[in-house]
C-alpha cells in the first residue's frame, strides 16, 4: 500500500456521487458471502454470513434474506420508506428512541421500528407502500444478481466496508458534513440551509476548480450552502454537462454529483426504483472511463445515510465533535451513523480491494474532505475533518489498469410499478421551499412569495425549474 498522501499526486480529479438512504448490508452485504467474506485480493470483508437476524414481533428472530431478482418488487424493496431520523435510528440501534449510557448498540431494532413506521405511513396519504410489504422486509438484502453494476465496480476496484454516515440521522445533516464537516448542531431536515464555510469556498481560495452537477436540474447543494448560492452559474451544471466536460477533458479538480430527487428519479431513496440508480452509476463510470482524464481520476460513490435499512455492524462511538455547536436532541456528535456503501474507483486501484482506515478513527463523509485537503494543501474546515482518515492508500498502482470490470455487465431494469410514482419526494419539498425564498421580483417589485399549491412530482419539478429560471434571469438583469 502507498504511504498516506503520497499517491494522491497522481490524482488530478476527484469526482463524488452521493446517492440516498441505503445501508451497507442492504446493498453490498452479500458481495463476498459465497467466498467466505474474503475478497479476490485475500482481504477480509465485513459482509453478511446469511445468519444475521433481528427480533421480530413476539421476539422471534427474522433472518436476513436475499432479494430475488426478476420479481416485480425487486427494485422497490424494502417496499416503503423506513424511519431515518435521529429517534428512529436510535430505535433501530438500541431498541429505544433515546440512546443508553454508554451507547452500546445491538442493531436489533430494525424490524420493530419498520413495523412502527409502516403503521403510521399506511395512514398518511403522503406515503406509498408497495403492496404486500411487511415489517420483515427490512431484512431483505440486495445481491450481485440484483445490483450487477454496483457489485461489479465494488469487486473491480475498492469497496469500503467500514465507511459510516457522519451522524446517526437523516439526509441534510449528513450532506452538510460531506461539504462542510459540520451540520452546525442540526440533526434533522427541518434546517435546510447551512452557513458554515464549505469545501467549495476553500477550493476557490486556492484557485482550485470545482463544479456541482445536478442530474436534470440545478443542484440542490447550491441552495443549501449560503457561501455558494450566489456564485456565477459556471460553477453549476447538470449531468449532461458533466458528460460533456468529461468527454472534452475539461473536468474540474473537484466534481460533486447529485441524483434526480423526484420519486421517479435515480436517487435510490426507498421506495424508488433502485435500477434507475444502477443506470446512473453505469453512465457516470463510462463518462469517466472514456474521458482523456480517466487515468488521473478518483471516483467516489457513496450514500448520505443508511435510510433505516438494516446493517449488522454497530457504529463506532469515537467520532470527534466538529465544533462547539449545541446538538439538537442533546446529541454530542461523538457517534457515527450506520455504515453506508462506498466505492473507490480509479485505474490506479487494484481489483478486489477492501479498503479501511488504518487507525482507530473510521472513514466517514469527511474523509473525502480530508483527501482533498491532502491533495491540494487545504486547511481543515472543522475538528471532524482534521481527525478524519483519508483514502490515498487505496491508490497503490503506478501504471493505470486498462481492464473494464463492467465490460460484460448488463444494467438491470425493474419489472414492477413504482408505488410512489408522481408523488412528491421529501427533497423536492425541501427544494421547492428553498427556491420560494429566492429574491425574484414580481410585477410590484416584491421578491418574497409563497409557493403555489403543489401536489405531484411533476408540479414540484416544474415549479422548481421555473422559479430557478426566473431567479437566474433577474440576476442577469441586476448584474448588467
Amino acid at each position: 500500500m502507498a504511504t498516506s498522501g503520497n499517491s494522491l499526486s497522481a490524482i488530478n480529479h476527484i469526482v463524488v456521487l452521493m446517492l440516498e438512504n441505503r445501508s451497507f448490508d442492504h446493498m453490498l452485504g452479500f458481495l463476498y458471502t459465497d467466498a467466505g467474506n474474503v475478497s479476490p485480493a485475500g482481504q477480509a470483508y465485513e459482509g453478511l454470513t446469511g445468519k444475521e437476524s433481528n427480533l421480530g414481533s413476539g421476539g422471534a428472530p427474522v433472518t436476513v434474506f436475499k432479494i430475488q431478482s426478476g420479481a416485480a418488487s425487486t427494485y422497490f424493496m424494502p417496499g416503503a420508506d423506513p424511519g431515518e431520523g435521529y429517534t428512529a435510528t436510535n430505535a433501530q440501534l438500541f431498541g429505544s428512541n433515546t440512546a443508553p449510557t454508554p451507547p452500546v448498540s445491538t442493531n436489533q431494532g430494525f424490524v420493530s421500528n419498520f413495523a412502527y413506521t409502516l403503521s403510521w405511513e399506511s395512514k398518511n396519504k403522503s406515503y406509498s407502500i408497495y403492496p404486500g410489504t411487511v415489517a420483515n422486509d427490512i431484512m431483505g438484502m440486495h445481491t450481485p444478481d440484483t445490483l450487477p453494476v454496483l457489485s461489479a465496480l465494488a469487486r473491480g476496484f475498492a469497496v469500503c466496508d467500514h465507511w459510516y454516515g457522519s451522524a446517526p440521522t437523516e439526509t441534510l445533516p449528513n450532506r452538510a458534513f460531506a461539504h462542510a464537516a459540520t451540520s452546525q448542531g442540526h440533526m434533522d431536515d427541518k434546517t435546510k440551509t447551512f452557513t458554515a464555510p464549505s469545501i467549495f469556498g476553500a477550493l476557490s481560495k486556492q484557485n482550485i476548480s470545482w463544479k456541482i452537477y445536478g442530474y436534470d436540474a440545478d443542484p440542490l447543494t447550491r441552495h443549501t450552502f449560503t457561501d455558494i448560492t450566489n456564485l456565477g452559474d459556471t460553477y453549476f451544471g447538470e449531468f449532461k454537462d458533466f458528460q460533456a466536460d468529461a468527454a472534452n477533458g475539461t473536468l474540474p479538480s473537484y466534481a460533486f454529483l447529485e441524483p434526480s430527487w423526484g420519486s421517479k428519479g435515480n436517487s435510490q431513496h426507498p421506495n424508488y426504483d433502485v435500477a434507475l440508480g444502477e443506470q446512473y452509476i453505469h453512465d457516470l463510470y463510462y463518462a469517466l472511463r472514456n474521458s482523456p482524464q480517466w487515468n488521473q481520476t478518483l471516483l467516489i460513490i457513496t450514500y448520505d445515510e443508511h435510510g433505516g435499512c438494516y446493517d449488522h455492524v454497530p457504529p463506532p462511538t469515537n467520532a470527534v465533535p466538529p465544533d462547539n455547536s449545541a446538538g439538537e436532541y442533546g446529541f454530542d456528535f461523538k457517534r457515527f451513523g450506520p455504515r453506508v456503501p462506498t466505492l473507490l474507483i480509479s485505474p490506479l486501484i487494484p481489483a478486489g480491494t477492501v479498503f479501511r482506515a488504518s487507525g482507530s478513527t473510521p472513514l466517514d463523509h469527511t474523509s473525502v474532505l480530508k483527501t482533498m485537503q491532502l491533495r491540494w494543501g487545504l486547511q481543515p474546515l472543522t475538528a471532524r475533518d482534521a481527525a478524519a482518515p483519508d483514502v490515498s492508500a487505496a491508490i497503490s498502482l503506478t501504471t493505470p489498469r486498462t481492464d473494464d470490470p463492467l465490460a460484460s455487465v448488463t444494467v438491470p431494469a425493474s419489472k414492477g410499478v413504482n408505488p410512489s410514482a408522481n408523488k412528491p419526494s421529501h427533497l423536492q419539498e425541501v427544494y421547492a421551499d428553498l427556491v420560494s425564498r429566492l429574491p425574484v421580483p414580481d410585477a410590484t417589485g416584491d421578491t418574497l412569495r409563497l409557493p403555489p399549491r403543489l401536489e405531484t412530482d411533476y408540479d414540484y419539478d416544474r415549479y422548481i425549474k421555473e422559479r430557478l429560471a426566473a431567479w437566474k434571469a433577474s440576476r442577469v438583469v441586476v448584474e448588467k
